[in-house]
């Protein structure tokens, strides 16, 4: 089925609410694992499975959905046997390898490739747990739902498991659904939520009835609800249950027919007019919940799911339209005109458009939460293979950023929490004769600092050995000066050059350096930059620098010669006219300016990019003074142009492959249509060193 819908908004919202589901089944065992709560998550995990299992069965993905049918089993007999007995290692074990199993096909649907995996041994395993567990816990029958793990998974959309039951003990009900506001494909939704019931009711009906072959039902749906009416063992607090826990619904609406209350009254024993009574008052009790339900989903509706690829253009557009303001507000044709009403109204245009550009913003970031809840796995995964005992917290996980930051930093921090395990952390056994707790300890925590988030892995293990870091950089020919002349940092920094590693024995983890050049190469796309802290024996820190987001910044613009060069405010000390008594020239002939009794570099701006200009002497131009994890670099430019935000384009391919230009890290376009490079602080600061 996926050669033939796969650009369908159909396949589209199955593979973004399954992964979406299937990462919250991670998350549920990873956290009973460490927690020793499975039982607290059972209901819940259950609810996913047996949505993905419905799902997935509707879209044809067969293997999936007998997949989840057999988990869901799993977790049926988990929650209404409450087994006291119970490997929860084991039990974790084949439940992360079935969420393996259906991310690796939805890996292929997304790819517009078939789902052709195999689960047979998957599930056979599954099957085999589950009858060890029921041996272990002497449970001698197997009801009608346990029967059904040896049966596949339904590929018809009305099947009943339960038509053998007598239907005269059955609770009729009728239910009235509505879907979030914006979710489409309401159609799909209550065909989805059709197949679902058809498990545990019998007499099922529903209007409209031609959901899947008539569009139009779309609309109806939309204004008058989703109708089924049903009979049932199951008790009404489940129904509800299940039916509100079903994604994209936003109010339901649920009660007993009144058929039922009639047939109870026609008993004239005491017995029966009281079971009536009951009911009656069951039924006032279900309508007054469905009128609370009702009301709360309506004050909490507004959550819509959006795709990226929208945001993106609607980004871009508000790209446009900062440069269109600029192109308006400094046009030449203005200059000397004293315009008051003009004036007035550029002000109101720019109030808005920085307000339309914050919600824009706010609309794309994430929290970091989404990629740092990954890295459990990881951590949980290698320390299992590698025998090794590592406590892992995250601090600031609720920080966000652009959702183009998440996507390109979350393979870096996998590949800096695999090197720590793998050789950051020692086994047991030395950590005890170091002194060390038997277990390990990674931190990792994100937090802001001005308009970037500095995002750090800490690690309490063995530490980079410096010697022989310089060693294995002197083998590879990598060390670009004596190594009596190079700082601490400089050393660590060599293990981030491409083919070094200090790794001796090769594994199938990544040893600490070995592919550090692709973290770095990653994290520098984005604007950010890597460096790296440690100590021998007690531990080493990377941390990441990158920006909230790479569409829209601040900037000061500036002029040198012909040339226009864009500042990021947020590095921007100060700005003053150079006095000549200041100046002060050291044995190399590098210049120096004194401020407030502080020496400070100075960079000529022209003389770095070789640009031609009549400001030569320091006195007649502007000096800069920028601020980088407090260093301090003052540089020359013949004037200042103003403040104004700036749309941030990449830079040619040809311009970063030339390595002598440094210190740039985008351009943009000005108000008058010329183009300003925009300056990385950071390259001007290790441009000036070098």
């Amino acid at each position: 089925m996926a050669d033939t819908i796969i650009n369908e908004p159909m396949l589209d919202m199955y593979t973004f609410e399954t992964n979406h589901l299937i990462e919250q089944m991670e998350e549920l065992i990873l956290h009973g694992e460490k927690s020793n709560q499975f039982l607290l998550s059972i209901d819940e995990s259950f609810r996913i499975m047996h949505t993905i299992k419905g799902s997935s069965a509707m879209m044809l993905f067969n293997n999936i959905s007998e997949l989840s049918h057999v988990v869901e089993d799993l977790f049926y007999y988990l929650r209404e046997n409450e087994p006291e007995q119970v490997d929860y290692q084991a039990l974790s074990d084949i439940v992360l390898e079935s969420v393996d199993f259906i991310k690796n096909e939805l890996s292929k649907i997304e790819k517009s490739c078939p789902a052709d995996g195999d689960a047979k041994e998957i599930i056979d395993g599954i099957k085999q747990f589950l009858i060890n567990l029921k041996e272990l816990n002497g449970d001698c029958y197997i009801s009608k739902k346990d029967n059904s793990i040896s049966q596949p998974a339904m590929h018809k959309p009305f099947i009943n498991s339960v038509k053998e039951t007598d239907l005269s003990d059955k609770r009729k009900y009728e239910v009235v659904i509505f879907f979030e506001d914006g979710c489409e494909m309401e159609n799909i939704r209550a065909f989805s939520i059709i197949h679902m019931l058809s498990d545990i009711t019998s007499d099922l009906s529903y209007y409209p009835e031609n959901i899947i072959d008539d569009d139009t039902t779309i609309e109806q749906i939309k204004k008058e609800g989703f109708k089924i009416s049903f009979k049932t063992l199951t008790s009404i607090e489940s129904i509800r249950e299940l039916l509100e826990n079903t994604v994209s619904v936003k109010n339901l609406e649920l009660s007993a027919q009144n058929d039922i209350v009639n047939m109870i009254e026609a008993q004239n024993d005491n017995s029966s007019q009281c079971q009536t009574n009951l009911l009656k008052q069951e039924l006032i009790t279900n309508k007054e919940l469905s009128v609370q339900n009702h009301l709360h989903s309506t004050k909490n509706q507004g959550m819509i799911s959006v795709n990226l690829s929208k945001t993106d253009r609607l980004m871009d557009l508000i790209g446009e339209l900062v440069i269109a303001e600029a192109m308006v507000t400094q046009n030449p044709d203005l200059k000397g005109l004293e315009l008051n009403n003009f004036d007035k109204s550029v002000r109101q245009l720019h109030k808005i458009t920085d307000e339309l550009q914050d919600v824009v913003m706010s609309i794309r970031m994430v929290p970091l939460s989404t990629i740092f809840y990954k890295m459990h796995r990881i951590v949980r995964d290698m320390c299992k293979k590698l025998d090794k005992e590592v406590k892992f917290e995250m601090i600031g996980e609720e920080t966000e950023v652009d959702k183009n930051i998440i996507d390109h930093i979350s393979d870096p921090l996998m590949h800096l929490i695999r090197n720590a395990i793998d050789h950051g952390i020692e086994s047991k056994e030395d950590r005890l004769l170091k002194g060390k707790p038997q277990e390990g300890r990674i931190i990792l925590e994100a937090r802001h600092a001005g308009s970037d988030v500095l995002i750090t892995v800490k690690d309490d293990g063995r530490g980079l050995n410096k010697r022989k870091i310089i060693d294995k950089a002197k083998k590879k020919g990598l060390l670009y000066k004596p190594e009596e002349e190079m700082s601490i940092s400089e050393i660590y920094n060599l293990i981030l050059l491409p083919g070094f590693s200090t790794c001796e024995n090769i594994t199938e983890f990544s040893g600490r350096g070995v592919g550090m050049d692709v973290v770095v190469r990653n994290i520098e796309t984005i604007g950010g930059t890597v460096s790296i802290n440690s100590t021998e024996d007690l531990g080493t820190t990377v941390t990441f620098k990158i920006p909230l987001t790479l569409a829209i910044v601040d900037g000061m613009n500036v002029c040198v010669g012909k040339s226009r060069y864009t500042i990021p405010t947020t590095s921007i000390k100060e700005s003053f006219r150079a006095n000549l008594a200041d100046i002060i020239c050291d044995p190399d002939g590098n210049e120096m300016i004194m401020v407030r009794g502080q020496c400070h570099p100075i960079l000529r701006i022209h003389e770095f990019y070789r640009i031609k200009t009549d400001v030569i002497r320091l006195d007649e131009g502007i000096v800069i003074m920028l601020e980088h994890e407090e260093k301090k670099l003052c540089i020359f430019v013949d004037q200042l142009l103003g403040q104004q935000q700036v749309v941030v384009k990449a830079l040619p391919s040809y311009i970063k492959q030339r390595k002598k230009i440094v210190g740039l890290s985008g351009c943009t376009i000005l108000g008058d249509g010329n183009i300003s490079l925009i300056l990385d602080i950071e390259g001007l600061l290790k441009g000036n060193i070098n």
